[in-house]
């Protein structure tokens, strides 16, 4: 059983500013370098952090989001938790092999404003300090935890002060999921550098990064995966076991976005492209996947979709084909965690490492066993 990020705080203690050696800070920071290896890992311990509040998790997601960044291949200076007046509050400072350099300011969604003059001020101080050899080869990169209505104030701020080339800005699943490509892909740091760079006025880079990754899945094509059927029954009234992700944005968590349409309007909506929209039926059970907290209803579907967009949908010309649910449960205040030691009892992780990469189980709707339902479901 693997520990849990609130056990590794308990033990090491408050993580502040203090100097030394064996600060918690320190021993936190050393503990991440050592133990933490696999980005599986760390995704747990984000996740974790955004479940929940306080000093302490917002200091570590901090840690964490450097620690990531060596997954990367930047070579990663760790900042202050606090400024003071005489040494600059960056979080971290992250070198590139080709002497570019990334500045993250990592936030949460705490309801205040996040203004640009603050992580500007960063870069030009580390420039005055000849830690950085000029703006064309540093970027200020806002790492933010869980979309919120700041988010888009901040995106428009940027754009207002003309800064798309010096500022720029990324969720901490996304950094994740770069992380998860780089290991899993033959992605290398310089393909990772162009994503994250403002972009010139060449876009081949980026096209030729979603071609190779296109041609290496292609190319490693996996059969289906195995899946018991029920023998007793036609293949037509076989039940069939969903799971769907549902992400947070500017407008509404993704906890509010499954209690409107699965709670109160008794509904859920797919896209044209999304997996197993023309499968999916009645009498299926689907379960639901908050990103970033866990798996947080389930119920049984009560009809197929039908091309009949809803007003109650977020973008409903994204999400046209809408179906009936009933038997909803739901449990937001307590939902099931995708951790470490529920991947290793799945079914679909059978064979691999639970500690590697795991985005790609929740990143798109997908079926699932009978008992990897069972299990994603038991929340009491």
């Amino acid at each position: 059983m693997g520990i849990t990020l609130t056990q590794i705080l308990n033990l090491v203690g408050k993580l502040d500013d203090t100097p030394g050696g064996e600060t918690p800070r320190e021993r936190f920071r050393r503990y991440l370098k050592d133990n933490v290896k696999e980005v599986g890992q760390i995704r747990d311990y984000i996740e974790e952090c955004l479940r929940n509040s306080g000093d302490q998790y917002n200091r570590a997601l901090q840690d964490l989001v450097n620690h990531l960044a060596t997954f990367l291949e930047f070579n990663v200076v760790f900042g202050r938790y606090q400024g003071t007046p005489s040494q600059i509050g960056f979080d971290g400072l992250w070198k590139s092999p080709t002497n570019f350099f990334i500045i993250p300011e990592v936030k949460t969604t705490e309801a205040y404003a996040i203004k640009t003059a603050t992580l500007i001020g960063y870069v030009d101080a580390l420039i005055s300090e000849k830690k950085l050899p000029n703006w064309d080869h540093a970027l200020g990169l806002y790492v933010i935890g869980r979309p919120d209505p700041e988010l888009r104030q901040l995106e428009n701020s940027i754009i207002a002060e003309q800064r798309i080339h010096q500022l720029r800005i990324i969720s901490v699943e996304s950094l994740l999921s770069l992380a998860e490509l780089m290991n899993e892909y033959d992605i290398g740091h310089e393909d990772i550098l162009a994503i994250l760079k403002p972009s010139g006025p060449i876009i081949d880079p980026v096209i030729e990064l979603m071609a190779h990754l296109v041609a290496q899945q292609l190319a490693e094509e996996k059969p289906s995966e195995k899946l018991p059927v029920t023998e007793a029954l036609p293949v037509e009234a076989e039940v069939r076991y969903w799971l769907s992700p549902v992400k947070s944005d500017e407008e509404e968590t993704a906890e509010e976005t499954i209690q409107t349409l699965v709670g109160r309007e008794k509904i859920y909506a797919f896209g044209e492209r999304t997996p197993g929209r023309k499968h999916i039926k009645p009498s299926d059970r689907i379960c639901f996947y908050a990103t970033g907290s866990g798996v947080v209803a389930h119920a049984e579907v009560a009809s197929a979709p039908e091309y009949k967009p809803h007003p109650r949908v977020r973008h409903p010309d994204k999400y046209p084909w809408v179906f009936r649910v009933k038997n909803v449960h739901l449990y937001s205040d307590k939902p099931v965690i995708i951790d470490t030691t529920l991947r290793s009892q799945l079914d679909a992780f059978q064979g691999k490492n639970p500690n590697q990469g795991w985005a790609w189980f929740v990143q798109a709707t997908r079926r699932i066993s009978k008992q990897d339902f069972e299990l994603l479901t038991k929340h009491e």
